[in-house]
């Protein structure tokens, strides 16, 4: 059965999958959401002797039904290959009584990797499944490490474009160094003066610029995104979920229809809406537990109903979650408001106009399947000493965010459950954060030389991703003011 998407401010607009890739935001400015969320059709008994690989394409078929069998199967074989440093390529390690899943092995050591190895490859076979005859210009914001993993993904890729927009200071050292140094002639990084929101709200106005898109087009470009809101971003996430269980259901862990609790360190909230998106094919996933930094927007949504982004917007050392406009919650509320577009569009022109909206108490009763919880950056930085004294196992700021949570909730719910935390990064992507945490001698340590001490307290090995910037030259050196994003677009593509 075809399954088709439809737009969170308009359902009349439906589309395949293919094209809603393709486009990655829809025409109103609304999210692509499948019209039902399809059911698991393999037993977990027949998933618990599955590769990632045979996984991903039970759980992506599914969504992805415009795909032929051959085009999603290859799609899967050359994104989850050798770029992984393992096997396994999201492997599960236990610690301190919960199982951290490990996220990062692949080409830029973060969590990204996961969708964003797959995307160029679902992308291009798109446009060639819908006779695009212009080159693809991905434009995508960054945090910290959606910029990377999209740039490695999309490099020299035939066809396509990249341009990511990151905020000069708000993004760790090694990030920075990652997206600079970043090979390939078609790829273009540029740092804005402003935070990782001011990208973000600026690459989608260049989105919405129809007079733009029309002067693309005669030029042979059109733009698509890489940023969360593609929904091929949002459905290989769905797929660790569900190997996570599997895995634990194969060792014994779990029991056949146990319930398993997910904590998710967020702020774009689209990894936890993956989640989300798992339990409702049937996962026996318990609560969903939203884990937020300083920046507290979805945990004082979560505790309130009411979303507020009106407030101090501040740089932490989990900077990946340094967000206050969380896009992919559009698509629960859309969800939580009944498939109501009409109540989503007044909602987010809410946010828009006043930078807030409230959902009605209807609303709130569906967010039961969720708790929230924050760490301060104290608390970040005593979990990761934390965890690494009790067990030798070292976290990055942004998975230690997520720990803390999970402990907090666990103290106050008793809700003892075994749970999975997803981990995020890699530490030595946010070495200086986590090694001063373990101990504030440190700080006296460049970059590298603090990399080649967490190997040792670590016992891990420095991954290809640190090794390859340690020389590697500055490619990229571009700075604007925000206004000056679209110029600097044109001026790129030669326009």
């Amino acid at each position: 059965m075809e399954l088709l998407y439809k737009s969170t401010r308009n359902p009349d607009e439906t589309v395949k999958a293919s094209q809603a890739i393709l486009k990655g935001l829809a025409e109103d400015g609304g999210l692509f959401v499948p019209q039902q969320i399809p059911q698991l059709d393999v037993d977990m008994d027949r998933l618990a002797g599955m590769s990632y690989q045979e996984t991903a394409y039970e759980v992506m078929k599914l969504f992805l039904t415009d795909f032929t069998e051959e085009e999603l199967k290859q799609c899967i074989a050359n994104a989850y290959d050798e770029k992984f440093d393992t096997q396994e390529i999201a492997p599960l390690h236990e610690a301190d009584g919960v199982y951290y899943l490990e996220l990062f092995h692949g080409a830029t050591i973060a969590f990204k990797d996961m969708a964003l190895s797959i995307l160029p490859h679902l992308l291009t076979t798109s446009a060639k499944k819908n006779q695009v005859k212009n080159e693809i210009v991905i434009l995508t914001a960054t945090s910290g490490d959606t910029g990377k993993a999209a740039l490695a993904g999309f490099a020299d890729v035939p066809g396509t474009k990249i341009i990511v927009f990151y905020p000069k200071d708000g993004v760790s050292p090694i990030q920075e160094k990652q997206m600079v140094t970043q090979k390939g002639a078609n790829t273009f990084v540029v740092g804005i003066h402003g935070n990782f929101d001011d990208a973000q709200t600026g690459v989608k106005k260049i989105f919405g610029d129809r007079e733009l898109a029309v002067e693309m087009d005669a030029a042979g470009f059109q733009f698509s995104s890489a940023n969360s809101i593609n929904i091929g971003r949002l459905v290989p996430q769905i797929v660790y979920y569900v190997y996570a269980y599997a895995k634990l259901y194969a060792a014994g862990t779990l029991k056949k229809g146990e319930e398993l609790n997910v904590v998710v360190p967020t702020g774009n909230f689209g990894n936890i809406l993956a989640a989300y998106y798992a339990k409702n094919m049937g996962v026996p996933i318990g609560r969903l537990i939203c884990a937020s930094n300083d920046n507290k927007v979805l945990y004082d949504f979560f505790s309130t109903g009411e979303y507020d982004r009106n407030r101090e917007f501040i740089l932490t050392t989990s900077p990946s979650m340094d967000i206050l406009i969380s896009s992919n919650l559009e698509r629960l509320i859309y969800r939580i408001a009944g498939d109501d577009a009409q109540k989503n569009v007044e909602l987010m022109q809410s946010l828009a106009k006043e930078g807030r909206y409230e959902i009605t108490d209807e609303m709130k009763k569906l967010l039961a399947d969720f708790a929230g919880g924050f760490a301060t950056e104290e608390e970040v930085s005593d979990e990761i000493r934390r965890v690494y004294e009790k067990t030798g196992y070292v976290l990055d700021t942004h998975t230690a965010v997520a720990s803390h949570v999970y402990r907090a909730y666990r103290k106050e719910s008793g809700d003892d459950r075994k749970t999975v935390i997803a981990s995020t990064a890699s530490p030595y992507k946010f070495t200086r954060s986590v090694m001063n945490a373990i101990d504030p001698k440190y700080d006296a340590m460049d970059d590298f030389e603090l990399v080649d001490e967490l190997s040792v307290i670590s016992k891990t090995k420095v991954p290809n991703a640190i090794e390859e910037i340690r020389t590697a030259p500055v490619l990229h050196d571009t700075v604007v003011e925000v206004e000056e994003m679209k110029g600097i677009v044109k001026k790129f593509l030669g326009m």
